[in-house]
């Protein structure tokens, strides 16, 4: 008889403790508090930035406490490739840069230097031509660069 009365209050004990402990448990990740500084570092005209940029995108699952918003549809509506020039690399970190700061409430401070970084990583593409080549390419970059500097708001 003394057992069947055990059990409910030690089920009931359990049950009490499960509850207690559940909020620390079932709680959100919390986002670390240098989420900006990392996010400020990897959307710098710099080549060193977007070097670190894409490292940190090729280990993504690494940075997964960051809550960071990879996604991309590259150049949106533009070419990514126009005359041959791959910018879509340029444009995934400026999707990056725009769609990180606009959720960090940061987007109005940073909207020109994440254009101004987004026409530095082109650059450094055009970089790899000569000649008319490469003036082409300057010149396709410096449009893209004018259109998000004027128009970009995503």
């Amino acid at each position: 008889m003394r057992r069947r009365r055990l059990a409910p209050a030690l089920a009931t004990a359990a049950v009490t403790v499960v509850l207690a402990l559940a909020p620390a448990a079932w709680s959100a990740p919390q986002v670390p508090a240098d989420k900006p500084q990392v996010l400020s570092r990897w959307t710098q005209p710099s080549a060193a930035s977007y070097q670190e940029w894409a490292e940190a995108r090729e280990h993504r699952a690494a940075w997964a406490a960051y809550a960071f918003d990879w996604s991309t549809d590259h150049c949106t509506s533009s070419p990514d490739n126009l005359f041959g020039f791959p910018f879509s690399d340029a444009c995934a970190r400026h999707d990056f840069g725009y769609r990180n700061h606009r959720t960090a409430g940061l987007f109005s401070a940073a909207k020109a230097r994440l254009d101004l970084a987004f026409h530095a990583d082109m650059k450094r593409v055009c970089a790899q031509y000569s000649g008319p080549r490469r003036k082409s390419c300057d010149g396709t970059a410096w449009t893209y660069y004018q259109a998000v500097r004027l128009l970009g708001i995503s």
